[in-house]
């Protein structure tokens, strides 16, 4: 996928009239990776592809355009603002422990006007729990961890949309059948050796029956 590519691919499944704003998010990342380093300089080159794009492909894999989205570790924003961006009707709560990253999101957020941003600065661990409709998360943690932390979050309606790059069969293959059962491996649209794992229930651990 080309970076032109990439931007029709975004625009196709973009609300009217909001497409704009992931122009301007991309100028802000570019801007505030000069302080910190969000994402590679190298990947700002093929923005579209590697972070707009990619988070983009998400909502094919989802069945609902609002509730509450759960998004973990967002660290640069993807894919918690990008999904802000293109579903303005749900409300998407955005997982950052790291000071300076909660301050980037929080800026961006505001930038943007995305009232429907929650950015909650905290570990997942401490924060209070809620019913989300959807979760989601790119390189946050390997899959039996990220299950493990985020129960709490889930319900037997709860849409699972992991990108995982080349590790997704394997990750899945190594969680508990039960979990595993959940769970089927989707292309990623955007690389051509990356998958993103797709599942819907609840996670039940020792603690939650």
């Amino acid at each position: 996928m080309t970076e032109d590519e990439a931007r029709a691919f975004v625009r196709d499944r973009m609300p009217h009239g909001r497409f704009d704003m992931f122009e301007r998010l991309a100028n802000l990342l570019a801007d505030e990776n000069t302080q910190q380093n969000l994402v590679s300089k190298s990947s700002l080159e093929t923005v579209w592809t590697r972070h707009i794009a990619d988070s983009a492909q998400i909502v094919d894999h989802v069945s609902r355009e609002t509730g509450d989205w759960l998004d973990l570790g967002s660290g640069a924003g993807f894919p918690g603002l990008a999904l802000a961006i293109m579903r303005p009707n749900a409300t998407i709560h955005l997982v950052e422990s790291r000071k300076r990253r909660v301050e980037w999101l929080m800026a961006a957020a505001e930038s943007l006007a995305l009232g429907n941003c929650r950015i909650h600065g905290t570990r997942l661990e401490v924060l209070d729990p809620f019913s989300a409709d959807v979760v989601t998360a790119r390189a946050f943690a390997p899959l039996g961890k990220l299950l493990n932390l985020s129960a709490a979050f889930s319900t037997v309606r709860t849409e699972w949309v992991l990108p995982k790059g080349r590790s997704a069969a394997q990750e899945m293959q190594a969680l508990p059948k039960r979990m595993r059962q959940m769970f089927h491996v989707e292309q990623s649209a955007t690389d051509a050796e990356a998958s993103i794992l797709v599942g819907t229930g609840r996670i039940k651990t020792e603690g939650k029956r």
